[in-house]
């Protein structure tokens, strides 16, 4: 008896041709991203103050960053398999209004504690948010599109702190810390009326099943068919999970530390740093935008998947492991500063064109959960990263000494995690691999049914 075929589409598959709609969508989600990074950028901004009002020390306050990622992993895996269950409008909706509760406690005068689990609940609630953001650029672009799609949502996480440096610390400096959540807190309630008022009419819940199966047939991926676990035991998941890693290393510390790190560590105003850290953000849209086009550009030439999502992706971060690197042992002066650029403005490209690879193998189906575990995993960083630094720092001779060290230590992590995530990011290997287990699969219950 001949054995199953997968039934494989053509070589070419895509989409529906994005439209003017999609394009929306995709700018909605940059702002959703934007506020996002906003509320993480907050609390580093006002570090001197919310120090000197809880009398926290440099640990105590890297504890303070990490703890925003505690149950990051958590809302990550946990949400994202809940929100398969309702429609892509409804999720966002849901994620924007309690990030509103969880900042609420923080803007009036508060405890340690308070500022604790406050963070807390908002890091599982932002969990599942990149794995969303993802998940709906992916449906509507075809996989030329894809990079620079989910490129321009990514850069939220750069305009997010770019637009609210200057701005959140004027309101910080001018009135209070809390004051700066509360306009964060108006913002979101702002995009949550735009979101619901824009978005095409969609049920709560997901549609029925003939419509979900309709859109499998559309899906390029469409004809995999293996059970979640397969996806985890992939090379390619590893790999894009460490090039993430890497990246959220940076993202961490820029978020928690980077404000202080200018301050502290290389003695300017605090005015001063609130315009000046908006410049690795401002670069990180750059690079961000210009490696989305490169990628697709890349892949529309022939170049393969691996090397234009994977290898691009690791060699950017490398370099920016190796820059981290630099700035410690490199003397005060326009060099440092430049090293410290390019650093902390590539972190993000793991986010948009590794993540633009793996969807070019996975099922749409199982996209957002394993986006999920993905983040799981490399949200590790966010709260190792900012506590290990602040103690580290506590433990220099000098502040600056102390940085320096932390530094040194973080960069090495960064080249060694994206050198061997590159190496395992393979879409086409992971691809080939899924389609021969689901050809196996097929061929053991078409023998167990016959025996």
């Amino acid at each position: 008896m001949a054995s199953p075929e997968i039934a494989t589409p053509p070589a070419s598959p895509v989409p529906v041709r994005p439209d003017r709609r999609a394009w929306g969508i995709v700018i909605l989600l940059f702002v959703f991203f934007t506020l996002n990074f906003a509320d993480k950028a907050a609390v580093g901004l006002a570090s001197p103050q919310i120090r000197r009002d809880l009398g926290l020390s440099a640990g105590e306050f890297g504890l303070v960053g990490s703890s925003f990622f505690w149950l990051f992993a958590v809302g990550a895996v946990g949400l994202s398999a809940a929100m398969r269950w309702i429609s892509y409008k409804w999720a966002a909706a849901f994620l924007m209004v309690t990030w509103v509760a969880s900042m609420l406690p923080l803007t009036m005068p508060t405890t340690f504690g308070v500022l604790l689990a406050s963070r807390v609940a908002l890091g599982f609630f932002e969990g599942p948010a990149h794995a969303l953001c993802q998940s709906v650029v992916a449906d509507r672009f075809p996989k030329e599109k894809r990079a620079f799609a989910g490129a321009v949502v990514n850069a939220g996480s750069s305009v997010g702190p770019l637009i609210s440096a200057p701005i959140l610390t004027w309101v910080i400096v001018t009135h209070s810390w809390h004051t700066a959540f509360l306009a964060l807190i108006v913002v979101g309630l702002a995009w949550l009326l735009v979101w619901v008022c824009y978005v095409e009419r969609q049920p709560l819940r997901k549609r029925p099943a003939a419509a979900r199966r309709a859109d499998a047939e559309a899906d390029p991926n469409g004809h995999i068919d293996v059970p979640f676990r397969a996806l985890l035991r992939l090379p390619s998941f590893w790999g894009l999970s460490l090039l993430s890693f890497a990246g959220y290393l940076i993202t961490s510390l820029k978020v928690a530390w980077l404000p202080a790190f200018l301050g502290e560590g290389l003695g300017y105003a605090p005015t001063t740093v609130g315009w000046l850290v908006t410049v690795p953000y401002a670069t990180a849209v750059v690079v961000l935008l210009g490696s989305g086009f490169l990628s697709g550009r890349l892949l529309a030439r022939g170049w393969s998947s691996r090397a234009a999502r994977s290898y691009f992706s690791a060699a950017l971060i490398v370099f920016a492991g190796l820059s981290m690197i630099a700035f410690t042992l490199v003397g005060p002066g326009p060099l440092q500063l430049a090293l410290v650029i390019c650093t902390f403005s590539i972190n993000s490209v793991a986010f948009s064109v590794a993540f633009a690879g793996a969807s070019d193998f996975l099922p749409q189906r199982q996209r957002t959960a394993f986006f999920g575990c993905v983040i799981a995993v490399y949200s590790v960083a966010g709260i190792v990263a900012p506590y290990v630094l602040g103690l580290v720092v506590e433990a220099g001779a000098t502040v600056s000494e102390g940085y320096a060290n932390g530094f040194l230590l973080v960069g090495v992590a960064i080249c060694v995690c994206a050198a061997i995530g590159g190496r395992l990011l393979n879409p086409e290997a992971a691809r080939r691999t899924l389609e021969s287990e689901t050809l196996r699969l097929r061929s053991a219950a078409t023998t167990g049914r016959t025996s």
